[in-house]
């Protein structure tokens, strides 16, 4: 039986102010998920959190980089070492975020161990880099680009740290519920990346997608896989509380069948939950929902 082992890592660092004067609220995702009692109904042990800096962009302007690069690599390197210690006591860790740049904390852990693949349910790829400017607009912020840094594109204070990189292989990404038409599908594909679209996953069914994910075509190569969850590959009818609410995203149903295939896999190492903003949710509703998937497919 998995020793699941619950951590906070309320980064805001990767993302782009809501309003001039104002910080992304997604710092707030651990704490809202536990109001909904997920510590307790998940039977996890208390994994503390891993403070991130302070939100400062200084005089930070379009074409200087990533912003918050420093700060993000040293807060990338403080959580893997919590995550690897989680992973080297053969424990489950599941990391609430936090905007999406917190995958490179998970990825640079697991680098440090070995190979492993990585799992992401997310409705955008997060794979704007310096040579996809001109469909995807200038780099800056990591919350959209930590796959592309992960799997080396960027800039080397962020692609390489401990000279480790690349953290992941293209070809142990999946990638799971990006909108049908996403401009990156073809240069994902290209690269070896496995997609699936939200219309694929409803064409093919989220169970035998997912299931044909985990076994072809490298997964032998791998000690495992984390799961990467972004709140925004629901659709905003459900799940209005993230920064960027697309339309066309997966129904309830279909992310809990998703997740059941690959928390369920005894390949899975851990999992990261992201990108919900509780300052967009005062009623709460959302953050409701997004606790149930979780612990429902944890504790099936």
């Amino acid at each position: 039986m998995r020793r699941l082992v619950l951590l906070d890592a309320p980064s805001n660092l990767g993302l782009r102010p809501p309003a001039p004067g104002t910080v992304p609220g997604v710092y707030k995702l651990a704490g809202a998920l536990r109001e909904q009692g997920i510590l307790q109904r998940l039977g996890a042990r208390e994994g503390g959190v891993v403070v991130p800096p302070r939100y400062d962009r200084g005089d930070w302007r379009e074409g200087d980089g990533v912003f918050h690069a420093a700060p993000l690599a040293a807060y990338t390197r403080t959580l893997a070492d919590r995550i690897e210690g989680h992973l080297r006591d053969g424990e489950f860790p599941v990391v609430l975020g936090g905007d999406c740049s917190i995958q490179l904390g998970a990825s640079l852990a697991m680098r440090r161990i070995g190979r492993y693949g990585l799992a992401a349910i997310d409705g955008s790829a997060d794979f704007r880099h310096p040579g996809n400017e001109r469909v995807n607009g200038p780099v800056g912020a990591a919350g959209g680009e930590e796959l592309a840094l992960a799997t080396g594109r960027g800039q080397s204070d962020l692609t390489d740290l401990e000279g480790l990189g690349p953290y992941l292989r293209e070809e142990d990404v999946r990638l799971f519920g990006l909108r049908d038409g996403d401009e990156d599908l073809p240069e994902l594909r290209t690269a070896g990346i496995f997609t699936a679209t939200v219309g694929e996953i409803r064409s093919r069914g989220a169970e035998a997608l997912a299931r044909t994910a985990l076994h072809d075509p490298h997964p032998h190569a791998t000690a495992g896989f984390w799961v990467h969850l972004d709140a925004d590959v629901l659709d905003p009818s459900v799940m209005p509380a993230v920064d960027s609410p697309d339309p066309g995203g997966l129904l309830p149903d279909e992310l809990a069948e998703l997740l059941r295939v690959l928390l369920g896999s005894p390949r899975c190492v851990g999992l990261n939950v992201t990108i919900y903003d509780p300052d967009l949710d005062p009623r709460g509703t959302a953050g409701a929902l997004l606790a149930d998937l979780v612990v429902n497919a944890l504790t099936a």
